[in-house]
C-alpha cells in the first residue's frame, strides 16, 4: 500500500465522516433526557467534577436515572480526558448541574471533533494495519498492477470498502457515540493475534473490553484461538506451552488491575460499578431490536409471562448453546479464517439470543464481517447493508434520513465500482443472486413505507416492527450461512500473514 494511496483513502474516509456531522444527533432539542449525545456530554461533566468514587454511585450530584455512567472504567477515563478538554474550550460545557442538556453550535463542533479524532487515532489505524497484513493471491496481484486514476490497488479498494461502512459512520458521527474506540482496539487485537503477537493482542482486547463490556461478544473466540492454536496443538514442550499461557494471563490481569485499581480500594465502590455494567432491571430489550426475543415477543409477550431474572437465565442458556458449534469447530481446527468466522458467528449468536441487546450492538457483528470482506465480498456487503438498514428506526428518531440515504448510496455505488463483477468470487447460483436483489428491493420498499406512508392508529410502530422482523430473518439466515462457511473452510487457509 503506497503512501499516496493511503493519503487519498484517509482524506476520502475522513471527509465522509465529516459530512455526517452536519446532520442532527441523538436527542437534539428533545428534553428532558435529550439522547446519547447528552449522555456522552454528561459523563464528561460527572467525571470532570466528581471524585472517581462517585462516578458510578447515585447521589445528589450524580442522578443515575439521568444518563448514569454504565460503561467500564476506560470509558470513564476517556470521558474525563474529554472533560478537561471541554473545560478548556468552554467551562459551561461541563459545569456541574447547570450544563444539563447544554446545546450550542460550538459544543456540537467540539463533540463532533472528539469522535473524529478518536476514529483517526484508533479505528482507522487499526483497519490500515489489518488490511496491510492481508495476503494477495496471484490473480489479485495482476489487478494490483492495473493502472487507474488514483493509482489505487486491490488492497486499497478493500480498505475503502471497510472504512466507508455506513453503520459505524452513522452511529458514531451521526447518532453520536464512540464505538470507534472499542472496535478499533478489537481490530488491533485481531490483527496482532493473527500475527502470533499474543501478548500485544491480549492487551488490546482487554482494553477494548474495559471500554465497552459488549466486547464480551468477541471474548470466547479469542480464548479458544489462543488455547488451541498456540498451546494445545503446538509441538512444544509442556513447559513452553504453560509459560505462554501464564504470560497471556499476566498481561490480561495486569491490564485489568491498572484500569480498575481506583475502584478496587472499596468493595462498595467496586460493586456499584458492577451493578451499573450489568443491569438486569432494564428488561429483556428496550427498542425494536432485530433479534430472536423481540421477534418472538411480537406474537407472544415474553415480558408479561416471565420475570427479568428468568428471562436472563433463558437468554444465558440460549446464547451458550448457540455459540458452542462455532467455538468447538475453532478449537478442533484453529486457522486464521475460522477465527474470523468464529468471531462473526459468536457475536451474531450474542446479538440474536443474549439479554438486553441494543439495535446498535449489530456493529459488534458488522465489524468482524468487514474483516472477512476479502474472502466473501458479496456476502459481507449484503450483511453490511442489512445491518445498517436494521438501525433505520433509530436514524429516523435522530432525523438522519438524508445522511442514511446519502452514505448508504455512496457505499453501494463504491462497492459496485470496486467489484466489477461482485458475483464472480463466490459460488452464488442464480437463486441466491435473485434473493440478493429481492432483499435489496424489500429494504427499499420498507424504507419508502416508513417515511412516505402513515401507519394505522392501531399500530403506530408498524414499520419499525416490520424492519425489525425483516432484518431478523436476514440475520438468522446469515447465522446459518457463516456457520456453513466456517465448517467448510479450508483448514490450510490463512489469508493473514503470520509473523
Amino acid at each position: 500500500m503506497c503512501e499516496d494511496s493511503r493519503v487519498i483513502i484517509f482524506l476520502v474516509t475522513v471527509l465522509l465522516r465529516w459530512c455526517a456531522t452536519y446532520h442532527p444527533y441523538s436527542g437534539q432539542g428533545k428534553p428532558p433526557m435529550f439522547g446519547d449525545y447528552e449522555a456522552q456530554r454528561h459523563w464528561q461533566e460527572v467525571t470532570f467534577n466528581l471524585p472517581y468514587q462517585e462516578w458510578y454511585t447515585n447521589s445528589s450530584n450524580n442522578d443515575l436515572q439521568y444518563w448514569g455512567l454504565d460503561y467500564p472504567p476506560l470509558t470513564a477515563y476517556h470521558s474525563l480526558l474529554l472533560g478537561y478538554a471541554a473545560n478548556k474550550a468552554n467551562p459551561d460545557y461541563v459545569k456541574l448541574g447547570d450544563s444539563r442538556g447544554f446545546e450550542s453550535d460550538g459544543h456540537k463542533l467540539f463533540m463532533r471533533l472528539s469522535v473524529i479524532i478518536a476514529d483517526i487515532l484508533i479505528y482507522m489505524p487499526a483497519m490500515f494495519w489489518f488490511v496491510s497484513k492481508l495476503q494477495i493471491t496471484a490473480s489479485e496481484k495482476v489487478n494490483d498492477s492495473d493502472s487507474n486514476i488514483f493509482a489505487l490497488k486491490k488492497r486499497d479498494f478493500i480498505l475503502i470498502s471497510i472504512l466507508i461502512y455506513p453503520g459505524l459512520i452513522l452511529i458514531d458521527h451521526g447518532h453520536f457515540q464512540y464505538n470507534c474506540v472499542s472496535l478499533g482496539l478489537f481490530v488491533a487485537a485481531v490483527t496482532a493475534i493473527l500475527q502470533r503477537k499474543l501478548l500485544v493482542s491480549s492487551c488490546f482486547f482487554t482494553l477494548a473490553l474495559n471500554y465497552k463490556q459488549m466486547e464480551l461478544y468477541h471474548s470466547l473466540p479469542f480464548f479458544i484461538y489462543i488455547l488451541s492454536s498456540n498451546i494445545v496443538y503446538k509441538k512444544q514442550s509442556l513447559t513452553i506451552q504453560f509459560r505462554k499461557l501464564v504470560f497471556v494471563a499476566l498481561v490480561v490481569l495486569i491490564t485489568f488491575a491498572v484500569i480498575w485499581s481506583p475502584f478496587l480500594l472499596s468493595i462498595e465502590v467496586f460493586f456499584n460499578v458492577i451493578d451499573r455494567l450489568f443491569p438486569l432491571a432494564r428488561g429483556l430489550f428496550e427498542d425494536k431490536v432485530a433479534n430472536f426475543w423481540c421477534t418472538v415477543n411480537v406474537l407472544y409477550k415474553l415480558r408479561d409471562t416471565f420475570s427479568n431474572l428468568t428471562l436472563a437465565k433463558i437468554c444465558l442458556v440460549a446464547t451458550l448453546v448457540s455459540v458452542l458449534p462455532s467455538n468447538l469447530d475453532l478449537f478442533r481446527k484453529p486457522t486464521n479464517e475460522k477465527f474470523i468466522l468464529s468471531l462473526i458467528n459468536t457475536s451474531l449468536a450474542f446479538f440474536l439470543f443474549s439479554y438486553q441487546v441494543h439495535e446498535k450492538s449489530i456493529l459488534l457483528v458488522g465489524v468482524p464481517v468487514l474483516l472477512y470482506t476479502h474472502e466473501d465480498p458479496l456476502g459481507c456487503f449484503w450483511f453490511s447493508i442489512i445491518s445498517n438498514f436494521s438501525m433505520l428506526p433509530l436514524y429516523a428518531k435522530d432525523q438522519l434520513l438524508v445522511a442514511y440515504v446519502a452514505i448508504t448510496t455512496f457505499y453501494i455505488l463504491s462497492f459496485y465500482s470496486i467489484e466489477e463483477d461482485p458475483f464472480k468470487n463466490v459460488n452464488w447460483n442464480r437463486l441466491a443472486i435473485r434473493l440478493f436483489y429481492a432483499s435489496m428491493v424489500g429494504m427499499l420498499f420498507l424504507t419508502l413505507g416508513m417515511f412516505c406512508l402513515k401507519p394505522p392508529k392501531r399500530y403506530p410502530d408498524l414499520f419499525p416492527v416490520l424492519i425489525s422482523l425483516y432484518s431478523f430473518e436476514h440475520f438468522f439466515l446469515f447465522f446459518i450461512y457463516f456457520h456453513f462457511k466456517q465448517f467448510t473452510s479450508d483448514t490450510s487457509n490463512n489469508k493473514i500473514k503470520s509473523m
